[in-house]
């Protein structure tokens, strides 16, 4: 029962699926409950790549369009939000801390916002017409687990810039040993089946997460869903590049 509720919390926080009420989760359930994002990410995954092989390569564009909207739909556009506020506030702040703060508090979407996510959508898009004109289909089952696999590894290994906020619960009760295990258990299956696209991703969550060290001092909840964006595209692009 309890594993059951922590999968339908991670579920609840990560998409717009339906799922059974359950009374407000506590603290340490949040955290306990990150350890299932991963499992999200292959379903979501699960269902883009069903949906591919379905249409077949004759079908590439179609498929590509239809999954880049179902993707961003079916998480909400979460993390698109804090990518776009992310952008803004980097780009918008000037390398000023205070200024920054200032703009991620703002809900309003600035230019800079718009060209992220225009470039990120247009890139996976891209990337994904390229997989799927050449019969490769698993890296869209693989990207979703990918960037949600990241949310545990940047709170593992990266202090919260607030003193409050959900992430900051998160960061606080996620099982630390079992996290570090299913990151790494996360890293290997994805450079298995892509070792460019690892490669690729791992470098654009080191450039993102020294941002954050320099202009933040740590991550919050918006640059948390950049990474998720970020490297979902990067895994992608990547495993696009590394085709024949």
């Amino acid at each position: 029962m309890r594993l059951r509720q922590l999968f339908f919390t991670a579920l609840t926080l990560l998409t717009r699926i339906p799922s059974p009420q359950y009374p407000a989760p506590s603290p340490e359930m949040m955290g306990k409950a990150t350890l299932f994002y991963p499992l999200i990410g292959l379903l979501l995954g699960t269902l883009f790549y069903l949906l591919a092989i379905t249409l077949g390569t004759e079908k590439a564009l179609l498929s590509a369009a239809i999954i880049t909207i179902l993707w961003a739909a079916i998480t909400g556009g979460l993390h698109l939000d804090g990518l776009a506020d992310s952008a803004d506030a980097w780009l918008g702040g000037l390398g000023n801390a205070e200024r920054i703060e200032k703009i991620f508090k703002d809900p309003t979407l600035g230019t800079a916002g718009v060209i992220a996510i225009s470039g990120l959508l247009l890139l996976k898009f891209v990337a994904l017409v390229s997989l799927f004109q050449q019969g490769e289909y698993l890296p869209v089952l693989i990207a979703p687990m990918v960037g949600r696999g990241f949310i545990i590894i940047i709170f593992l290994t990266t202090p919260y810039a607030r003193k409050q906020g959900m992430a900051s619960h998160l960061i606080q009760h996620i099982p630390r040993r079992i996290g570090f295990i299913l990151g790494i258990a996360i890293l290997i299956v994805a450079g298995i089946f892509s070792l460019t696209a690892l490669l690729l991703t791992l470098i654009g969550f080191y450039l993102l997460r020294r941002m954050m060290l320099q202009h933040l001092y740590g991550c919050t909840g918006d640059t948390v869903g950049a990474t998720t964006e970020v490297t979902e595209m990067l895994y992608l692009l990547g495993a696009a590049l590394a085709l024949n």
